[in-house]
């Protein structure tokens, strides 16, 4: 049944394309609250689109924050029950000059779909959504389905967990299926087996108790952005490594097979580097591939303080800020990592350098499948079937929050099965999403749920349970 809704779901490529588009037009920006009518609007239209589809219990979970949207299907008696889920929200379309079409306008070009949301990720959340359209008006689907389509996914999930715990029932499942996770390679089958965890650090220093003339009080008093750069700056040794104590001391070992997959997806160094015009950095023990993936990172994302405007202003600026997020390893909490990050600054400022830190949310720790999982084994052999190829296993050098989430609040594993590619310029301008890669989701998604449809619930529900024992301990 599965090749027959495929064939349905690819004759029907160019209506779906039209129903991305639509989609893609709406601007759900979820951090930016001049955006609140675009969400609203995404809202309605993927609920208009599960009721269409014949899905029940469509409505809106809330946590506090920017609702989910939910719906079900739950005609398959016996067979596993899936949440699938995708998220609606995009990221900030600025700089809005370097588009070269407008951002919420999509445009084909050289077989590519240009929009702001195209790739990461409402390409392959839609895939998902008509996959299970298409079964349902078939006469039923392999597995019954829950949609779970967050709307919070680009500001880090920050209510996710209340969300979660507010709606236990409604979110009642053996595993999960995410669309959002995209693929690591533009020529090698691949599956994403993990994610990198994510926690963040909001700080200010302070060194006087206003702003001074740089004349009058220059050489004899602190600069406050001299010393958040110093500060900044003691982070990383001289190579790149993260010079901050005991925080490498909890990260999982590098294994063998890690390393042996990321060898398989090993980026040419001069290219790389080449490519975005900048310079090697990081771990020099370490390859690129095994930077961009296994190994924590702490990135500055913004700092500021004193003039900032046009000219110059001759002043001694007493407050500085930052803002920096980090991307955890296999193994590292976030909370213990926050602690650390803290005392590193604290331990380092100078006498009478003055630290405030603002909550920046308690994070979420990096998600690994486990080898031998049913649904590892379900996705590897669709790929192997579709491509001829066996697909490499890959970790991402992002955070998908609910994956780690799901499994600790829900004892849920997540496969991640998106469609995105590795260079489709997510977050940036000119985000495109490849019409191939429509067409290719549109087959694979109903395979795989036909061989997620031969799997008992337990046991895909055994796995999960066996990793959060693992946890707890």
């Amino acid at each position: 049944m599965s090749d027959a809704v495929a064939e349905r779901l690819v004759a029907r490529k160019d209506e779906i394309l039209e129903r991305l588009k639509a989609l893609l037009r709406l601007p759900s920006v979820s951090t930016d609250p001049a955006y609140a009518e675009g969400m609203q609007a995404t809202r309605e239209f993927l609920m208009a689109r599960l009721r269409e589809a014949g899905l029940s219990d469509v409505r809106l979970l809330e946590g506090g924050g920017q609702p989910a949207v939910t719906g079900a299907w739950m005609g398959a008696p016996g067979k596993p029950t899936l949440m699938v889920y995708g998220h609606y929200d995009v990221q900030p379309p600025d700089p809005l000059a370097l588009w070269k079409t407008p951002p919420f306008e999509p445009t084909v070009r050289d077989g590519r779909l240009y929009a702001r949301g195209a790739s990461d990720v409402k390409g392959s959340t839609l895939i998902a959504i008509e996959t299970v359209a298409e079964f349902i008006a078939a006469g039923g689907c392999p597995v019954n389905i829950r949609f779970f389509l967050e709307g919070e996914e680009e500001t880090g999930s920050p209510s996710i967990r209340t969300l979660i715990e507010r709606h236990r029932d409604s979110l009642v499942a053996d595993a999960v299926l995410s669309a959002d996770g995209g693929r690591a390679s533009t020529v090698l089958p691949t599956i994403n087996v993990g994610s990198r965890g994510l926690t963040a650090l909001r700080f200010s220093v302070r060194t006087a108790a206003k702003d001074l003339h740089s004349g009058r009080f220059g050489a004899a008093v602190r600069n406050a952005n001299h010393e958040l750069a110093r500060l900044i700056a003691s982070f990383h040794d001289e190579a790149g490594r993260i010079a901050v104590p005991g925080f490498m001391d909890d990260l999982d070992p590098i294994g063998a097979r890690e390393r042996a997959d990321a060898a398989a997806l090993a980026v040419d160094e001069a290219e790389f580097y080449g490519a975005i015009g900048a310079q090697p950095w990081g771990d020099p023990d370490r390859t690129v591939q095994e930077r961009l993936t296994l190994l924590p990172t702490i990135e500055v994302n913004g700092m500021w303080g004193g003039y900032t405007g046009a000219g110059n202003k001759t002043v001694l600026p007493c407050e500085a800020h930052a803002k920096v997020t980090v991307r955890l390893g296999p193994g590292q909490d976030p909370a213990r990592v926050q602690k650390l990050l803290r005392d590193h600054l604290v331990a380092r400022a100078a006498p009478g350098v003055r630290i405030a830190f603002e909550d920046a949310g308690p994070g979420s720790p990096a998600f690994t499948l486990r080898d031998g999982h049913p649904l590892l084994t379900a996705a590897e052999d669709v790929l192997r079937r579709m491509t001829n190829q066996a697909p490499v296993r890959a970790r991402i050098g992002g955070t998908l929050p609910i994956t780690a989430i799901f499994q600790e609040m829900l004892g849920l594993d997540t496969l991640m099965f998106g469609f995105a590619m590795p260079d489709e310029d997510i977050h940036a301008p000119n985000e495109f999403f490849r019409l191939s890669s429509l067409e290719e989701g549109l087959r694979a998604w109903p395979a795989l749920l036909s061989e997620i449809g031969k799997v008992s619930p337990a046991a895909l529900r055994g796995q999960a349970a066996s990793a959060s024992t693992k946890t707890s301990q």
